[in-house]
């Protein structure tokens, strides 16, 4: 038997205030706090562990592709466009910076949203197949 990389079991998202920014995962996006101390905080959701990591100042997990458009670097995924729908509009009732819906010329719908550090995130509306059978059938 071959061994492979099953998962990806922890992100690190850089942070300026690890106490604010944990308030605000927990809060705007019901995460779960597992660990504070002054330098990161440990968080659970959407299936992940998340690390938030104290930065250095004007760092986030977003970069630039070759057309000088600012990327996220993760895609949440939610069970179909009326899902997408209600959390793009629990977002905007929670005050979170966030997009428009978009078609970006593929299955589904998208759209982004940022935390208090502007790390930039991608919400899209096509579950995976593969986490649609092994945990919603």
């Amino acid at each position: 038997m071959v061994e492979r990389l099953i998962r990806i079991g922890t992100t690190y998202l850089p942070v300026s205030d690890v106490d604010l920014s944990s308030e605000w995962y927990v809060n705007k996006l019901g995460a779960i706090l597992n660990y504070k101390d002054e330098d990161k905080a440990i968080l659970n959701f959407a299936n992940q562990s998340v690390f938030l990591v104290k930065a250095k100042e004007y760092q986030s997990a977003n970069f630039f592709n070759s057309y000088g458009e600012e990327c996220f670097s993760i895609t949440f995924e939610v069970n179909g466009f009326n899902a997408l729908e209600a959390v793009h509009r629990e977002f905007k009732e929670k005050k979170i910076r966030v997009g428009e819906i978009e078609n970006r010329g593929h299955s589904g719908r998208n759209f982004v949203f940022y935390d208090l550090d502007g790390n930039k995130f991608d919400v899209w509306s096509e579950l995976s197949p593969i986490y649609k059978d092994k945990f919603l059938s």
